[in-house]
């Protein structure tokens, strides 16, 4: 063993060692990135002058698209942010995917939800919508109702309703800045080959929440949520604007993105799969270089939304093995874009770079973490080289960490209060130390349950969105069945009916202009 150990496992663990010195360089060249582009995007908004075009009939409308399942304690909150919106042509979607517990009935009770029969064409094949609901109190409030069938199918049945230039998919656990729509819609206004846009999302945990608006900006007190709010701005901070300027993103984040309408109806909008939201991006860049039309995607910092991020290990590794097996599913079934010069920089740099340091790197730094243990019991390697390798590990983690609380105190500043920005340096040291190892191991299982087949979400549970006078936002309604009015997607022309109406037949025109081929699915 000790022999097999020297003359095949050592040169793996050299290997390992020159991989993470690799990863280290090309994640220094994304910071350089990053804040040139940041340095960028600041003189920019400085010297822009939108905000007469964004207060007006010129800007373009937009549909926000809430797919909700189960999320009674915080769909309120984050509907009245939404209301808030500082927008002038807005239209929100709220489309409930079969919940189990009282979301739709917390939204009837609070906003006064009224059927409707609007027409609409199903431009894209979902389930059927079994009643559609208008806000008396908001007449831009649109809430369908579904059978439960996923995220992709809800978004598509949302995307049907919609009849705004521009959508906006919103996760119904988030709260946006009252202005986000205003300064993400930036990109489509400046060039027209701009098909989506992607923003910042922060973790909201530790924060209160009023009249749907974040009351207070804190940063997370406990260990695990603030990790958490350290990765996402590491992410967010670094790694998203670092590819504006290196080829284009890769993913929008689900929970905040703002996409051109026609161009997800072009290319079948959604796709069911556990990682829909970087498939579709992915998806709708391979389609603009095989079909010769715009398809670039910008990254805008300075919007964000907040979420609720999970508070149990449990919960995080769910949800990470999640991500994990939509980043795998989504790589494999673009898997023709790997170093293929017809897609350009996209086959060339952005998609070999995600498949070696982003989607290899906890199946190496596994490997390396095993081979050092190994060699140290077995006495082939020093002491001082598996103490110089957990460091080189560890270390790179801290520095990129570091940069991106950086960048995060040179430009936005969200965080305030100086405990708040103290703790955020204690947690991007404590990252390293158990719960990256976590992280891996999460990962490879998502790797594994790819292979062996999972689909499943899996649940996480929601504490709500806490209020600026310490109590949950969640209503007070209790879970009752809300009158079942069988009606479809709202936008043209929607005809209000009087409280108390009996069931409406939907009525649907089946659009069948929209072939097929104009998909990119598949390797």
């Amino acid at each position: 063993m000790r022999q097999f150990y020297l003359d095949v496992l050592v040169p793996v663990t050299y290997v390992v060692l020159v991989y993470f010195v690799g990863l280290a360089l090309f994640y220094l060249a994304l910071f350089g990135s990053a804040a040139l582009d940041m340095r960028r995007y600041l003189r920019e908004v400085r010297a822009e002058r939108y905000q007469e075009i964004l207060s007006s009939e010129v800007a373009p409308s937009i549909s926000v698209l809430v797919p909700a399942h189960n999320e009674e304690a915080t769909i309120t909150e984050s509907v009245r942010a939404l209301l808030t919106l500082s927008y002038p042509q807005l239209e929100i979607v709220v489309v409930d995917d079969g919940s189990t517990d009282g979301t739709l009935a917390v939204l009837a009770s609070t906003f006064d939800l009224v059927p409707i029969q609007p027409v609409y064409d199903l431009r894209i094949a979902t389930l059927p919508v079994t009643a559609i609901y208008r806000s008396r109190q908001f007449p831009h409030l649109v809430v369908a109702a579904k059978d439960q069938s996923g995220k992709a199918d809800t978004l598509n049945a949302a995307l049907n309703i919609a009849g705004s230039e521009l959508v906006c998919s919103l996760d119904a656990d988030t709260i946006l800045d009252p202005d986000g729509l205003r300064r993400l819609v930036r990109p489509f206004i400046r060039s027209p080959r701009v098909v989506a846009a992607g923003a910042t999302i922060r973790v909201a945990n530790g924060c209160t929440v009023s009249q749907g608006r974040m009351a207070t900006e804190r940063g997370p007190h406990r260990a695990l949520a603030g990790i958490q709010a350290v990765e996402y701005l590491r992410a967010f901070l670094f790694g998203r604007p670092g590819w504006n300027r290196l080829g284009g993103n890769l993913l929008i984040s689900g929970a905040f993105g703002l996409f051109h309408r026609q161009s997800l109806l072009e290319t079948d909008g959604y796709t069911k799969t556990v990682g829909e939201d970087m498939e579709l991006v992915v998806r709708l860049r391979r389609h603009g270089y095989e079909t010769g039309q715009p398809a670039r995607i910008e990254f805008v910092p300075d919007p964000v939304a907040w979420t609720e991020t999970p508070t149990a290990l449990r919960e995080l590794g769910r949800q990470r093995e999640r991500w994990q097996r939509g980043f795998t599913d989504t790589l494999w079934r673009h898997r023709r874009l790997f170093f293929n010069p017809r897609y350009g920089v996209l086959g060339m740099v952005v998609f070999p770079a995600f498949v070696f340091f982003e989607w290899m790197a906890p199946v190496v730094e596994a490997v390396g973490l095993v081979l050092v243990v190994l060699g140290a019991l077995l006495g082939v390697i020093s002491p001082l080289f598996a103490i110089l390798f957990f460091s080189l590990a560890c270390g790179i983690g801290i520095l990129l960490s570091m940069l991106a609380l950086m960048l995060e105190e040179l430009s936005f500043r969200r965080y305030g209060r100086a405990r708040d920005r103290a703790l955020l340096v204690v947690w991007a040291v404590l990252e390293n130390l158990g719960y990256r190892q976590l992280t891996v191991v999460w990962r490879l299982r998502g790797v594994m349950d790819y292979l062996g087949g999972k689909t499943s979400w899996g649940k996480m549970k929601r504490k709500g969105f806490v209020g600026s006078d310490d109590e949950r936002s969640t209503s007070d309604t209790p879970s009752d069945h809300v009158p079942g009015v069988p009606v479809p997607p709202a936008g043209l022309g929607a005809l209000r009916s009087p409280p108390g109406a009996p069931p409406i037949r939907l009525s649907v025109r089946h659009d069948t202009r929209l072939a097929s081929q104009g998909s990119a699915r598949g390797g």
